[in-house]
């Protein structure tokens, strides 16, 4: 859930979003769905973080089956991610920002149905 979580933010951070996010996902046994969706963007978004919880929900497949996909979890890729940490590395899938205009898009039409209450 980690490197999905990072790819989730490090995306709404280079679409312009947010200058700093955090992604949490929260899962429960038997539920492929998160059964929470979280981001906090620290007070540094350009939408509220309601409206950028939705884009996620509406952009990226956060089931385990979708996590597996997106990330290529299921291919043997990360021999060359072992040395020195995994997170940072360029050609990682997590460290990858390809969605980020989609999730612009995303933002733009929840924005206009998300309400106050």
């Amino acid at each position: 859930m980690i490197p999905l979580s990072r790819y989730i933010a490090k995306n709404i951070v280079s679409a312009g979003l947010a200058d700093r996010c955090t992604v949490t996902l929260a899962y429960a046994i038997g539920k492929a769905e998160p059964v929470a969706v979280n981001v906090d963007t620290d007070g540094t978004g350009e939408y509220r973080d309601e409206v950028l919880e939705q884009a996620v929900r509406a952009v990226f497949d956060l089931t385990p089956a979708g996590m597996r996909h997106t990330l290529g979890l299921d291919k043997p890729i990360f021999a060359q991610f072992c040395n020195y940490g995994h997170f940072t590395h360029p050609d990682a899938p997590w460290e990858q920002t390809e969605k980020a205009e989609v999730l612009c898009n995303a933002c733009r039409i929840k924005e206009a149905g998300v309400s106050d209450r």
